[in-house]
């Protein structure tokens, strides 16, 4: 395991080296050294898999690493990191392919008088490449002695059913040919065990819905996601300064929503710069699109497409590419423990993405990532006597927090957006409390006929996006990206939906081979899980792949 020490047991486990599971693991290590505390990743190196341009405010990470160094800010990684701050935040509705409308003021006004939209206000945060924030991230925990290993995915988590305890996690076996049989390489998955099990696993994560599963978790509210998918682009120096150096644009309306006409889309489109001329622009849509034959990446083109866009960026070259999903379903859809609401349950936390603590009304999630991350290193440290009280000390101090707070001040609004659709819930998602909380379907059931109105002339080209996300896996392996049942799709999904997966998948791993979808091309996934979570007959599931594969993002 890249180390000499024997890491197959350990005191504290961490699975998943994104922003939340690093984070807990520096708050655990800066309060107890004596800790044996090893994060599991399943990329290649540090960040490969932590897509996002982002916005983050900078007080959760005050908080946990004030107590590693005062000075960190000072250090020049983090000088690095931290470059950038939003002087200029910009909201604006796009109404048709030319016009823009600045509706900041707006939000603005909705500040002053205490309502939700006011959150979504961005100034004096920091602009961040997640993969880089993750990156120097690792290299603090690993100053602490903290052991962060790569290239290794978890398949499953050894659970008592009865308590909820778990004793470890299984990892992928490793040199297994397409028909699962082992080839000269074969190495058995490894389990480690551990005293205490830290779930960081990011968005829909594979050993925390398991987990969630076998010790009978449960949520209040369906899971809700939405798609994203971005470019990092290269533009003139002219361009550049034109939009700023220190500015983000959200942008909601065309080309995903057009009141009254349709079609009608929940999400909307960014621009964050970068630096080196760089732009970042992506579109982030929520799963629950109803038209068959929509494609975010489609959407994305038609958004660079906008004139107010285009001036920025005509005639840029894209140096990196992506796609992810964000959990959106909010305060009701965190899993919790039905007897005693813990979020998690004895020796097992879940924090980050992997909880779903997203603020849908500030458009964001990282601080709370972090902030989670902190919170459970605190509590881990405060129960390794006792870890079976992990998750109840973990829910106690969290619901005291921050994250707690923000969760529950946007606990309806993306339901109430999904029930009245967004002329209407939108503005009525202002009355907050007084709105009685709308059960809503799950994402790949809200899928129609209807048909997306914005397609662009020629096949969106997904092998250079791909290729720009620098997707990597071991062929011969067995495909992570399964079919649950072959006839549902031949019988019941092509006649109706003309299989959907072929268009929505931001990779391209499903294509028509001899008249019969298949997952034909799994080494180009890029992680993202929008197969599992859109497919309207709930036919496909993502599995993890071995260690080391999936996305190489350096910027994003």
């Amino acid at each position: 395991m890249y180390s000499e020490k024997d890491y197959s047991r350990v005191s504290v486990l961490i699975v998943g080296a994104g922003p939340a599971g690093l984070a807990a693991a520096i708050s655990l290590k800066t309060r107890r050294l004596d800790l044996d505390v090893c994060v599991i990743d399943k990329a290649d190196k540090p960040g490969n898999h932590n897509l996002s341009g982002a916005v983050l405010e900078i007080q959760p990470l005050h908080d946990l690493l004030d107590h590693y160094d005062p000075k960190w800010p000072e250090h020049e990684q983090a000088k690095h990191t931290f470059e950038r701050t939003v002087e200029q935040d910009d909201v604006r509705f796009f109404l048709g392919r030319n016009l823009a409308f600045c509706v900041s003021p707006m939000i603005t006004m909705a500040k002053w008088l205490h309502l939700g939209f006011g959150q979504m206000i961005h100034k004096g945060d920091y602009i961040v490449s997640v993969s880089k924030l993750t990156a120097w991230l690792s290299r603090v925990a690993k100053d602490l002695g903290v052991e962060v290993i790569h290239g290794f995915s978890a398949a499953d988590i050894l659970v008592d059913p009865a308590t909820g305890r778990a004793s470890g996690v299984k990892l992928v076996d490793q040199g297994l040919d397409h028909e699962g049989r082992p080839q000269r390489n074969y190495v058995p998955g490894e389990t480690i065990s551990a005293d205490l099990v830290i779930l960081a696993e990011g968005c829909d994560g594979l050993l925390t819905e398991k987990y969630i599963e076998k010790a009978g978790l449960q949520r209040e509210a369906n899971k809700l996601f939405s798609v994203g998918a971005k470019e990092l682009i290269e533009v003139t120096p002219q361009q550049y300064e034109q939009f700023g150096d220190h500015r983000v644009v959200h942008a909601m309306g065309w080309p995903i929503w057009t009141p009254l006409i349709g079609p009608g889309i929940f999400g909307g489109g960014i621009m964050y710069a970068f630096g080196k001329n760089q732009i970042a622009v992506g579109m982030i849509v929520g799963a629950d699109w109803k038209y068959y034959d929509f494609n975010p990446q489609e959407a994305l083109v038609r958004f660079k497409q906008h004139k107010f866009v285009k001036q920025f960026i005509d005639g840029g070259t894209v140096v990196e590419a992506g796609a992810k999903m964000i959990p959106e379903g909010g305060y009701y859809a965190i899993p919790r423990d039905p007897q005693t609401n813990t979020i998690g349950k004895s020796n097992v936390l879940i924090i980050g993405d992997s909880a779903g603590f997203v603020n849908m009304l500030k458009i964001k999630g990282l601080h709370n990532a972090i902030a989670s991350g902190d919170i459970a290193g605190q509590a881990a440290a405060q129960t390794l006597h006792a870890p079976d009280q992990a998750a109840r000390t973990y829910t106690q101090m969290l619901d005291a927090s921050s994250v707690n707070r923000e969760m529950y001040s946007a606990r309806k609004y993306r339901q109430t957006v999904a029930k009245l659709g967004n002329a209407i819930g939108f503005p009525v998602s202002t009355l907050g409390p007084l709105l009685p909380r709308f059960h809503v379907e799950r994402d790949f059931e809200a899928m129609t006929t209807a048909s997306y109105k914005f397609h662009l002339d020629a096949p969106f080209d997904k092998d250079s996006f791909t290729a720009m996300a620098g997707v990597k896996h071991r062929e011969d392996q067995p495909c992570h990206c399964q079919v649950r049942d072959p006839e549902i799709c031949q019988r019941e999904c092509l006649p109706r939906f003309h299989q959907p997966c072929i268009r929505f998948c931001p990779a391209g791993v499903y294509e028509v081979i001899q008249d019969r979808m298949k997952p034909a091309n799994p080494s180009n996934c890029l992680h993202c899980k929008t197969c599992q979570n859109k497919c309207p007959f709930d036919n496909l599931r993502w599995t993890v792949p071995e260690g080391a594969g999936g996305p190489g993002y350096r910027n994003m």
